[in-house]
Order: C-alpha cells, then structure tokens, then sequence
C-alpha cells in the first residue's frame, strides 16, 4: 500500500469522482469579508428582496446558512449581482445579530415556532372599536409576544366613531402602553395618520392585528406611494375580516416628497413600517412565562421572596405581599397574572 509523505505531488494522489458532477463539498466556508450589507424587505417562496444602497436587490439564501431563514427585517450580508436589475440574483451568506424577535406559533400546542419579524423597536397592536369587536385576549397575547420578544407595545384603536374606547383603555390603563384612537373619518383626511406618525419616527415599528380591523388601510395611510390592497369586507357571521395582506413587508414610513427608499439605518431618518398578515389566532408555545416579569420592573423586585418556579399566580407567591405593603399598584399585579394567564384561554373568551 502506497503511502504519501507530507509533501506529495498532487497529481499523484488519487480522487474519488463526485457523481453528481459538481464541485466536492469542502468544511471551510469563506468568510466574505466584502459581502454588502442589506436589509430583508419581503420573503416570498424562497426569494428574498432586500434593500442594499437605496435599491432593491432579490437573494436566495446561501447553502451554507443551513436551516437559518432570514425574515423580514433582518440585517444581512450580500454577494454576488447587486444591480438590482431584473432577471439577477443575489446570495445571502450572512445574518447579523437580532435585537430583537416577534415570533408566535398557530396554535399554544403546536411546537412548530414561526418567526414573523426581527429587529423591530416596537409592535403596533391594531384592534377596531367595533366592527368587528375588539378581542382582548389576542391583544394581551400580542403583548406577552412584544415583552418576550424585545419589542416596546403600542395600542392602535380604530373606528371610534362606532364605538368608545373608555372600556379598552380602563383594562389596558395600568399597564402604561402608549395609544392611538382613531375614526374613519380621521384615517380619511389624514389626521389619524399623522397622530400615529408621532410614535413611529426613527423606529422601526411592525403592525399586527386580526383581519378586519384596519390594519392595511392605516399602513396605506402612512405608507401612501406603497399601497396595499384593503380588506373592505367584514363577514356578518363571523365579524371577522378576509386576509389581503398574505406576506409581511417592510415599507419606508413617508410623508410627502420622501425618498421611496431610505437607507435601512433603525436610528435616523422617518422610521419603517412592517405590515404583516392578518392573524386569527396568536399561539405563545413558544413564550417562557418566568421572562413576561421583566416587562413589570415595578413588580419584578418583589419576587425575591417568591419560592422557586414561581408562577407568580399561586398562594405562596410574594408579589401578594409587596403589593399589600404599598410597593406597587395593585392594578399593575392584576395585568401582570391576567397576560400570564392568557396562555390557559381561548383568544375569544
């Protein structure tokens, strides 16, 4: 048996053929130091468009990220056709670090975990007054979803002219979310949008909401030269809406004479928006309910005293008694068991 020393003609060493014909797999991947940074727009059937030096480029993901998928706002690395110009393709060898993750499951049994957006500042929970009617227990899961996920809550109220908000804000009150209360008339003649428009300069800002309640046409209205196809129907049987929007994406926050296309940079410029599909159920399988104190830093201490695996809803929890000798409102202890306890309920209850 030939034995080849340390320093051997390569010619003499013999290959095994790859039999499928291309080139054999190798451990080293490169590291594309050079590779362009970008910023996933949209994601549809494995094409992804992303936003590199102000212009759409469309990328497959590269063989060597594995099962990594990028998502709608995630901050990557590009190589390869950059122009932009149609019939090109792009790879995406990179994903950067997340500051953040909005991720649910179908179902609170289902184990299969989807990630809806990364890298957003806040989530903006769209909900109508009426028609169809607010459902607070998918508006408290949305809520535990932003506290695990790293994302600060806004609370958007539509159709005021058909029903009050007091009953929505009295439940949500304690918990100090930021909120907008509109009408149809005010999304009309653009003074809804100018209100929500405070809360989202500078930031990138995800909208979710179930079908039906507005949450495309308040996109529109802060999005205008990007318009996306409205709901207009609400089914009578059901008081829920049909989804139009069937993939998330990310859009430029405009105002009039804006650039279409803004540098993806989360710390200057107006902000962006992320519309995604309609949801009708909001799974949290997912969501660790010992991380949802960390959103409550004036209840948090209390739990010192808790006893280990606290569900901080049981007899023997300490909260009861820091809250008793003055440490914290009482109706700050009520939200904080309701949004855990919203894991054992429907969404409609």
């Amino acid at each position: 048996m030939r034995r080849y020393g340390k320093h051997t003609d390569e010619d003499d060493i013999r290959t095994r053929p790859n039999r499928r014909g291309n080139r054999p797999r190798t451990h080293i991947r490169p590291k594309h130091e050079d590779a362009a940074e970008g910023m996933v727009l949209t994601v549809d059937r494995g094409r992804l468009t992303c936003l590199v030096d102000g212009r759409t480029v469309v990328a497959m993901k590269a063989r060597e990220l594995g099962r990594k998928a990028a998502v709608v706002g995630d901050r990557v690395a590009l190589v390869g056709d950059l122009s932009g110009a149609k019939d090109t393709l792009a790879r995406i060898v990179r994903i950067e670090e997340r500051t953040s993750l909005l991720r649910r499951t179908a179902d609170d049994d289902d184990p299969y975990e989807r990630v809806v957006v990364a890298n957003a500042d806040q989530l903006a929970i769209v909900t109508a007054l009426a028609d169809p009617e607010p459902r607070p227990r998918l508006i408290d899961r949305c809520l535990v979803a932003a506290y695990d996920g790293g994302l600060d809550p806004l609370l958007v109220m539509t159709k005021s002219d058909l029903a009050p908000p007091d009953t929505l804000l009295e439940l949500y009150g304690a918990l100090d979310i930021p909120y907008v209360v509109t009408s149809r008339e005010e999304l009309e003649n653009g003074d809804a949008a100018d209100r929500v428009r405070e809360h989202l300069a500078g930031k990138v800002t995800a909208f979710v909401g179930h079908s039906g309640v507005g949450k495309t046409t308040l996109v529109n209205a802060l999005v205008p030269k990007e318009r996306r196809r409205t709901t207009g129907h609400v089914n009578a049987v059901t008081g829920r809406g049909r989804h139009t929007t069937t993939s998330a994406l990310a859009l430029p926050l405009q105002e009039a004479g804006d650039s279409p296309l803004p540098e993806p940079d989360q710390g200057s410029g107006e902000g962006w928006v992320i519309d995604t599909p309609g949801v009708r159920s909001f799974g949290l399988a997912h969501i660790d309910p010992s991380r949802v104190i960390h959103a409550f830093p004036d209840l948090e201490p209390g739990t010192e005293g808790c006893p280990r695996a606290c569900s901080h809803d049981e007899p023997d929890c300490a909260l009861d008694a820091w809250v008793a000798e003055g440490h914290a409102d009482p109706a700050r202890l009520y939200s904080l068991r309701r949004l855990l306890a919203t894991r054992e309920r429907k969404e409609g209850d």
